[in-house]
């Protein structure tokens, strides 16, 4: 080992910048990381009476996404002119980016979708409102269900199986 060795008041330096470091790091770095990350917005339209589009609204926001949600009592108005296809049909619509999103999808699953972009696709819809989907908590019971897409020529395609 070449140079003179390490005292203990130079150990104590190094331990002491070291740590100091790591805690200048550390207080640092959650605020890049959430920075980084900017919550997803989504317009949400609902009936203002209905309990479970409100659950689905916190599971988005639980998921980081912002919801801006407008109580509407003329839903099938709204879904018409929008352009959902009656056959797939729920409680809520959303509108995420230039997607539609119909009933209770999984955060997980808008998310994958405003990721990929798939070509041709005009939203995801979850028909109905199957028991275990978001917001449609019952206890233990879960229901499988399909997440469709849609396309604006009527075209569906299973976009996730849960």
């Amino acid at each position: 080992m070449t140079g003179s060795p390490l005292t203990r008041r130079d150990w104590i330096a190094r331990v002491a910048t070291t740590a100091l470091g790591g805690a200048a790091m550390t207080t640092l770095l959650p605020r890049v990381g959430a920075a980084a990350i900017a919550p997803t917005s989504i317009t949400v339209y609902k009936d203002p009476s209905c309990g479970c589009c409100k659950n689905w609204v916190e599971h988005l926001r639980a998921s980081g996404f912002t919801p801006d949600v407008h109580d509407r009592s003329d839903m099938d108005a709204l879904k018409d002119s929008l352009g959902v296809p009656a056959s797939l049909r729920s409680c809520h619509t959303a509108v995420a980016g230039k997607y539609l999103i119909e009933g209770h999808v999984p955060a997980a699953d808008v998310k994958q979708l405003l990721a990929t972009k798939p070509a041709k696709t005009m939203g995801v819809a979850v028909p109905g409102m199957p028991a275990g989907s978001p917001g449609m908590e019952m206890g233990g019971r879960v229901d499988r269900y399909d997440v469709i897409a849609f396309a604006p020529d009527g075209a569906t395609r299973i976009f996730a199986r849960h």
